[in-house]
């Protein structure tokens, strides 16, 4: 049950204090703004956008969570695992795995999270040493819709795991092994390690792995409500430009073969969330405009 997997450095290429790392597969298988997604017992996600430098606020309507997309604005996901063990969190944009490109479930690769820290994720990692950034932009431009998969469009979702206790004394020594083949491999002395797409897989997958969430099925619910009621094109995220953003494989032993958590957020043009309730209509929509609002009588002169 034990996978190879990554750890993540920073663009600069130093280590990050906080362990950054990626996972391949172990096991068989509203109307007010919040500052941050409610978080679990084991992690919190915010959805920060680069360009506009801020956090994007999230909106609630019947039991679901929205963020707004700026077309052209790029933005990151930023998780954080609240426990004191690592974590291992399998993320999905527009229902593609973040790390594989493959089309999203559970049992696939992920990134893992050391106690109480953090990662950023800002693009589709392409390699070891490169991302593609994430950006707003119609539907017909997302990653998604441009390899066949427009059908969950505008959702973000992460899929928490805890790891095996009797894999966490083992960890350290394997993530030393990892790193030593890593170096032997940039000699020429090791072939090439598979991607993250070409992770070993258990045969008979579970039910819970192999079949979509209740909460996925909710999303493309949602997202069909959404088109039903749009008032402008769709939002979807592109493969944006290439950016550093360097990953070293490690081992992580899931303790279960469905997620403890899942968090889903969708994201749209304001217009469209507008048009869906999810936001209130503007005020200044809430009457017919006056052709002279400021029209008065002539006022008496000063005693």
């Amino acid at each position: 049950m034990n996978a190879s997997a990554c750890r993540n450095r920073g663009k600069c290429g130093r280590w990050p204090a906080k362990l950054l790392v990626l996972a391949g597969m172990t096991c068989a298988a509203a109307q007010s703004a919040l500052a941050h997604w409610p978080a679990g017992p084991l992690a919190s996600v915010d959805v920060y956008d680069r360009t506009s430098g801020t956090m994007l606020a999230v909106y609630e309507k019947d039991g679901r969570r929205y963020v707004i997309g700026t077309p052209g604005h790029e933005y990151e996901i930023r998780i954080r695992n609240r426990t004191g063990e690592r974590i291992l969190a399998v993320t999905s944009v527009d229902g593609v795995n973040v790390v594989s490109g493959e089309t999203a479930s559970p049992a696939q690769s992920g990134y893992v999270i050391d106690a109480s820290g953090s990662v950023e994720i800002a693009g589709w990692r392409r390699s070891l040493e490169r991302t593609a950034a994430f950006y707003f932009t119609d539907l017909g431009d997302s990653y998604a819709a441009r390899t066949g998969r427009p059908n969950d469009v505008g959702v973000i979702g992460v899929a928490v795991f805890r790891e095996r206790p009797r894999a966490n004394a083992l960890s350290s020594l394997r993530d030393k092994l990892a790193a030593h083949e890593d170096a032997r491999r940039e000699r020429g002395d090791l072939p090439a390690a598979p991607g993250p797409d070409t992770q070993p897989r258990a045969d008979a997958p579970t039910a819970d792995a192999a079949e979509p969430s209740r909460g996925a099925r909710q999303d493309a619910g949602g997202a069909k409500e959404a088109r039903r009621f749009a008032a402008a094109p769709k939002l979807g995220t592109g493969f944006g430009r290439d950016e550093t953003s360097y990953a070293q494989r490690v081992r992580f032993e899931r303790a279960s073969a469905s997620p403890v958590e899942t968090i889903a957020i969708q994201y749209d043009r304001r217009d469209n969330l507008i048009a869906m309730g999810v936001l209130p209509q503007p005020r200044y929509a809430q009457r017919a405009p006056d052709p002279f609002p400021a029209m008065q009588f002539v006022p008496a002169p000063p005693r």
